[in-house]
């Protein structure tokens, strides 16, 4: 708690240099996420093929979904980091 003091003294009456930090959480938290999503992703359809090779067809159509969706977060949250960055937001 105490390292995080000096930072905010910094910041006080700045809206500026909060919203470039709302800026690196948003876009941050954007990648990051989307990481973790299709790691987990991966690692779940290639353990699904492992346990049944008869139904890679399928695991591989879902995989297709899976991934859009993930992509498609993580372009929404980039998009919402750069109006954060930018002001419009």
């Amino acid at each position: 708690m105490m390292e995080i003091l000096p930072i905010l003294a910094l910041l006080q009456g700045s809206v500026e240099g909060l919203r470039l930090v709302g800026f690196g959480v948003a876009a941050g938290t954007a990648v990051i996420g989307s990481g973790i999503g299709m790691g987990y992703l991966f690692g779940q359809t290639i353990a699904s093929i492992h346990r049944q090779p008869e139904a890679f067809q399928q695991s591989q159509t879902w995989l297709f979904v899976g991934i859009g969706l993930v992509e498609a977060q993580a372009l929404f949250g980039l998009a919402f980091a750069l109006l954060i960055g930018l002001g419009i937001f």
